[in-house]
């Protein structure tokens, strides 16, 4: 039976204290993921003085739930990026996350770090051939915006129609990446917290301040690079879709292919080697769906072991893990200041493709903080309207939520009884005449919680993959505790106490 664990946390690693005093900085960075920390160390070697705080460990969000790829090849992209926006903004994507790649091998260099930094090629593989137009399409776009592009067809162990490759990639261990530019920040004079949530932002007009309970930091700038800002105000939770795929690492009987794979087609499927797993080891990723979307149960990781088995001669599957990344209306990720904000900066939207565009964002990120002039800002900004494609899909996407937020509430009315669920499960029950988000150990004992999120009063869901509360309308998650996993809430689920055995 593999490991509910991602592949990559699997490590001994180390700690950093929480934040517990009254700190200043010339910038506050939140969150210590790939965007964060990278940004961090850029801005603390051009001699500001820095601090990063993180709510968990370095790198435990979604850097840690990553595929590992480190690849200006998106999918299939840049066709609908050329046609939306034109050829100048899609080659501004391409090039920043092309120079991404550069950047962090610059960066592995530079801070002698073991994270089995690995060039490859990246392959979009068609297995129809109704596919292969489209890949003839996107080869086009490609190269015409100055991308390592070319048809080919790979070696795989299963029928392929064609494909299209992107030379010179990369793939490596995303956290122990991340451990090493933490541990070079730190070493060159960064403070790092850990364990420490932020959840209050305040501006005047010369500083800003971010604070939990137990302490605060008030610097010149702040980036808020926590996967969605926390923060309201750029309405980005109304402007992107949170969204959950899933992993596995498995060991095959034999090596498996080089490079780096994901289908034109759906399903998707993604793999690519997994050189910590040893010779023969080998990731897969897939089962994308919305988050807080029901159907979030354990057969997401069944579907995607049975396609590996039925193409792959498959040994053993050691782990398995999911992750959640936001999307963008218009496929652009979010960066540089806050729309409404003097001082603070955002990175969002990266649609799971983080380690290049979150490497790219950071860098965006300390240009426009080091009043240095980036190529790249204005295609990424997030003031941005993106056109009148994304401005109908923004609508259509918050009439969604719309209904996720009267629809769910009225269900709450058609609660099953608190003595329907058993042991291991959750789900939203009546008890003394409340509704309540229930869930039942297997000892027996009952966790009652508010099933109200906490950032907008949205009904949160039951995700029965992995034991937690999910908010389908801005992607909010919390543990059988109520405590926050992902934002944009920073408040917990409020505890509910009922006698159940008095129901």
């Amino acid at each position: 039976m593999s490991e509910r664990k991602s592949v990559w946390l699997t490590d001994d690693r180390p700690r950093y204290g929480a934040l517990a005093d009254r700190v200043t900085a010339d910038v506050v960075v939140v969150g210590a993921g790939i965007t964060g920390l990278t940004a961090a160390l850029l801005l603390q070697r051009r001699g500001r003085e820095v601090v990063v705080v993180e709510a968990n460990q370095v790198g435990s969000g979604t850097t840690g739930g990553t595929t590992g790829k480190v690849t200006s090849q998106h999918s299939l992209i840049y066709t609908r990026l050329v046609r939306q926006h034109g050829s100048e903004v899609a080659r501004a994507y391409a090039m920043a996350n092309q120079e991404a790649i550069d950047l962090v091998e610059d960066l592995v260099a530079s801070t002698s770090t073991d994270c089995g930094f690995t060039r490859a090629s990246a392959f979009v593989y068609a297995v129809d051939e109704d596919d292969l137009p489209a890949l003839a399409e996107e080869h086009e776009a490609a190269s015409g915006l100055g991308l390592p592009s070319r048809l080919s067809v790979p070696n795989v162990p299963f029928h392929v129609a064609g494909a299209l490759e992107f030379s010179d990639q990369a793939y490596f261990h995303p956290v122990r990446y991340c451990d090493a530019l933490a541990r070079e920040f730190t070493r060159i004079g960064g403070r790092l917290f850990e364990g420490t949530r932020i959840r209050h932002l305040s501006e005047d007009r010369d500083r800003v301040e971010v604070a939990n309970g137990a302490g605060s930091v008030s610097a010149s700038a702040s980036i808020i690079a926590t996967l969605l800002p926390f923060v309201n105000r750029g309405g980005f939770f109304a402007r992107t879709r949170p969204s959950r795929s899933y992993g596995v690492a498995a060991l095959l009987r034999s090596a498996p292919p080089t490079g780096m794979y994901i289908s034109a087609g759906a399903p998707v499927r993604s793999f690519r080697p997994w050189p910590e797993g040893g010779e023969t080891g080998i990731i897969f990723v897939g089962e994308g769906h919305p988050t807080g979307d029901k159907s979030a149960t354990p057969g997401r990781w069944g579907e995607l072991e049975r396609w590996a088995r039925e193409n792959f001669d498959v040994k053993s599957f050691e782990y398995r893990w999911s992750a959640q990344d936001y999307v963008t209306v218009d496929g652009i990720p979010f960066v540089g200041r806050s729309p409404l904000t003097r001082h603070t900066y955002v990175a969002t939207g990266f649609r799971k493709w983080g380690l290049t565009n979150g490497t790219a964002a950071a860098r965006i990120l300390s240009d426009l903080i080091l009043e240095k002039e980036s190529p790249y800002a204005d295609v990424f900004s997030p003031s941005r309207l993106g056109g009148a494609t994304a401005v109908g899909r923004t609508i259509r996407d918050n009439l969604k939520v719309g209904w996720f937020l009267v629809g769910d509430f009225v269900d709450r009315f058609s609660s099953a009884p608190l003595a329907d669920l058993g042991p291991g499960e959750g789900g939203l029950v009546e008890v003394s005449d409340k509704i309540v988000a229930a869930y039942r150990h297997p000892s027996g004992e009952v966790t009652m919680l508010s099933p109200t999120c906490t950032h907008l009063f949205c009904t949160v869901h039951w995700n029965d993959a992995e034991d937690t509360w999910d908010c389908p309308c801005h992607g909010s998650r919390f543990r059988i505790d109520g405590s926050v996993i992902n934002g944009p809430a920073t408040e917990p689920l409020r505890r509910v106490e009922i006698n159940p055995d008095h129901s």
